[in-house]
C-alpha cells in the first residue's frame, strides 16, 4: 500500500495552506483527490494543477480508481497526501482497505443544510453520522486548519 502522510477532508481541496504548510509539514511529495465530480471536469483540474507547486504530482481520482491507485505499493520517497471533499469519501475509502492512521477536517463551507459548527466547518446531517462511523472505527479525527494550530477533536465539535 501506498505510504500516505495526510488525509484531510477540504472542500477547496488544493489552496495556499495545503500546497504550503500541509506540504512542508508531512514533507508530502504527491497528492492524491479523490473526487467525482472533479474527475470528469478537465477544466477545473488544470486550475487546481497549476495551484500546485512544480516539483509536487497531483492525481485526480474518481473513488474506485484512487483505491485502486493507493493499494499499489508505495514507491521508493513517495509521501502521499490525500485530499477529498466530504467524509463519504474518506469512510468509502476505509470500507474498501486503505489504512488512515487519522484523519484532518480541514474546511466544509457553509452551505444549505449543513449545521455551522465554527467559521471553516458546517456538516450535514448526513455527513456528522458519516464522520462519527469513522471516529468509530478508531480512526482519530481532528479539526485542524493549518499544522501549527493544535488539533481539536472533531467527535467532541460535532456532539457539542
Amino acid at each position: 500500500m501506498k505510504h500516505i502522510v495526510l488525509c484531510r477532508i477540504d472542500d477547496r481541496l488544493i489552496h495556499g495552506q495545503v500546497v504550503t504548510a500541509w506540504v512542508k509539514q508531512t514533507e508530502g511529495n504527491r497528492i492524491v483527490i479523490i473526487d467525482e465530480a472533479l474527475v470528469k471536469d478537465v477544466f477545473l483540474q488544470k486550475i487546481i494543477k497549476a495551484a500546485a507547486p512544480s516539483d509536487i504530482r497531483i492525481d485526480i481520482y474518481n473513488i474506485e480508481n484512487g483505491v485502486c491507485e493507493l493499494k499499489k505499493e508505495a514507491e521508493d520517497k513517495e509521501r502521499i497526501i490525500i485530499l477529498v471533499k466530504t467524509p463519504q469519501v474518506v469512510e468509502a475509502l476505509i470500507n474498501e482497505g486503505i489504512l488512515l492512521d487519522k484523519v484532518i477536517l480541514g474546511g466544509m463551507g457553509a452551505k444549505s443544510g449543513r449545521r455551522k459548527f465554527n467559521r471553516n466547518v458546517s456538516a450535514s446531517e448526513e455527513e456528522i453520522e458519516c464522520m462519527q462511523r469513522i471516529m468509530n472505527k478508531h480512526i482519530p479525527m481532528y479539526y485542524q486548519l493549518v499544522p501549527n494550530e493544535s488539533p481539536s477533536d472533531v467527535g467532541k465539535m460535532i456532539s457539542g
